[in-house]
């Protein structure tokens, strides 16, 4: 209590029985020390309006003695009409003073959780079921559901998405959005996640749903499969509203399944500042990612009635750690909670465990959801024909002539009389018998053989991009283009063949039209080529 507020105090004692409020007047300033000085400058004013004392001096001149005499006058100050107005305004303005300061001055109920995000073991838990205001932990939920959507399809991530009034007009935190803008769905979620927009939350829900309180009933769908059985929702940005409650142990869980389910887009709660489209915005949480090593996310909240909430994972070498913290006094005292706690969780974990990811819940899209259009991309080399080659006909052979598929026994049979005919031309007669071994065989079947035919299935073909004056210049310009036309030269083979005019620099092993279709997209690009002949 300051000395402003302890020099009032005797004046109450002092008046007690005129000033009817002095009595409790004491009890209260010292039970709300922190605002009596605000209370007191409201009432200096009419600290003794309902019965003043004034003592006037007047220095006059006695005629009869012809000195100077002074005369006491005192005035009492009647206000018994008025006294029972002004003690009830009293009364009235101290008490709505003491009740309407901000509620923070009066902690919010803590909550805390801290898990093994490996395992989901419980490391540590205090009023983990209690159901509080979430905050803008909700803008966890909004996202999951954003990230649903556009991996199924309902919405994808360059949709253009129209501001509504509702939407614009939500309070600050906001990224500034106007009623009738345009903008893409991927900056809204950068500034729900990033910057907690709340303006961009809404956005998002109706984009998803058509409307808020369809986007709702879909949250609440959604958090009864991730077994959020103590969560309901109400809105997409978290502000307070009657019956939207959460609890720590459901917004751990929240934050596991973001991690685990989506993972490609958990980096976004890692972000120290983003574009979200129409400026860049910084991370809420950027503090906390600053100071404790391996912190990576998730995210903060905070109302009057919530306090300062914040559900935050770290990562130290195979450990995970996610802690949660409802009803902080402020930034500074919840994030140093939240510190102790992973540093509690870090110390509690096993160093190895196995990791057992958390199922993915059913799919629960809005009824009579259509997918999002699919994105249309037009190439102007587009392939009109199949780039599979055909196989060459040999000489003197039909062109469609079926493989032969040779058996053991006949193999066998083949290679016998070769060797008979071998042996009777080399003794000159042709009555001797030879007797050959019989080979004996095998108690298993023998496997087919197929007889072998030429592999290259029509590859006879190739280009030529240039004649250079070193080998090595040719080979740097063979590697440059294939990197440069990789879709038609992958897979052919890089050849510089020296003759007296210089090394001319080829590409083998392709057929005619897959030839013809390479020398076309590198002539497009400037590059000198002919099509080689398989003669």
């Amino acid at each position: 209590m300051s000395q402003t507020t302890k020099s009032y105090l005797p004046h109450f004692r002092h008046n007690r029985q005129c000033c009817g409020t002095a009595v409790f007047a004491p009890q209260i300033l010292k039970k709300h020390s922190r605002n009596v000085d605000v209370i007191i400058a409201f009432m200096g004013f009419i600290r003794f309006s309902a019965c003043v004392s004034l003592t006037a001096e007047n220095n006059r001149p006695d005629r009869k003695t012809g000195g100077t005499r002074q005369k006491k006058r005192q005035f009492q100050v009647k206000v018994r009409h008025t006294q029972p107005a002004r003690l009830g305004l009293i009364v009235l303005a101290a008490v709505w003073l003491l009740a309407c300061l901000p509620i923070s001055a009066a902690a919010a109920p803590y909550a805390a959780m801290v898990i093994d995000a490996r395992s989901g073991e419980v490391l540590h838990s205090r009023n983990a079921d209690t159901r509080l205001h979430p905050a803008s932990l909700t803008k966890m939920m909004t996202l999951y559901i954003a990230f649903e959507a556009v991996e199924r399809g309902e919405i994808s991530l360059d949709t253009k998405v129209r501001i509504s009034k509702n939407a614009a007009a939500e309070p600050p935190s906001k990224l500034g959005l106007k009623a009738g803008q345009r903008i893409a769905f991927r900056y809204l979620i950068r500034a729900a996640a990033v910057k907690s927009a709340n303006d961009a939350a809404t956005a998002i829900g109706e984009a998803i749903s058509g409307s808020e309180a369809k986007f709702a009933r879909r949250m609440n769908r959604t958090a009864r499969a991730l077994g959020m059985s103590n969560t309901t929702f109400k809105n997409a940005h978290g502000l307070t509203e009657s019956g939207h409650l959460s609890t720590a142990r459901d917004m751990t869980t929240l934050g596991r399944h973001l991690f685990y389910d989506y993972p490609d887009y958990y980096n976004l709660f890692s972000r120290r500042s983003t574009n979200a489209g129409i400026k860049e915005v910084s991370n809420t949480n950027r503090k906390l990612l600053a100071a404790y090593r391996g912190a990576d996310g998730i995210k903060t909240g905070y109302t009057r009635a919530a306090g300062f909430n914040l559900v935050a994972s770290a990562e130290r070498g195979n450990e995970r750690i996610i802690a949660t913290v409802f009803g902080g006094r402020s930034t500074a005292t919840r994030n140093a909670r939240v510190a102790e706690l992973l540093d509690m969780g870090f110390q509690r974990a096993p160093s190895r465990v196995a990791v057992n990811k958390p199922a993915r819940p059913n799919y629960t899209a809005d009824p009579g959801a259509k997918p999002a259009a699919g994105k249309t991309i037009r190439v102007s080399t587009a392939v009109t024909k199949s780039l599979r080659p055909k196989l060459r006909p040999r000489a003197n052979e039909p062109a469609n002539q079926a493989v032969v598929v040779a058996t053991a026994t006949e193999i066998e049979h083949d290679i016998q009389s070769a060797l008979l005919e071998a042996q009777s031309e080399r003794s000159g007669e042709s009555d001797s018998a030879v007797v050959l071994a019989k080979v004996e065989a095998e108690p298993e079947p023998e496997p087919q053989v197929v007889t072998r035919i030429s592999t290259s299935g029509g590859r006879h073909w190739g280009i030529n991009i240039g004649r250079f004056q070193s080998r090595y210049a040719a080979e740097k310009q063979l590697l440059k283009t294939a990197l440069a036309e990789m879709s038609t030269l992958d897979g052919t083979l890089r050849k510089v063949v020296k003759n007296s005019r210089g090394f001319d620099a080829n590409f083998v092993g392709m057929s005619q039209e897959t030839a013809d279709l390479a020398c076309r997209r590198l002539q497009a690009r400037k590059i000198t080529c002919y099509t080689i002949g398989p003669s």
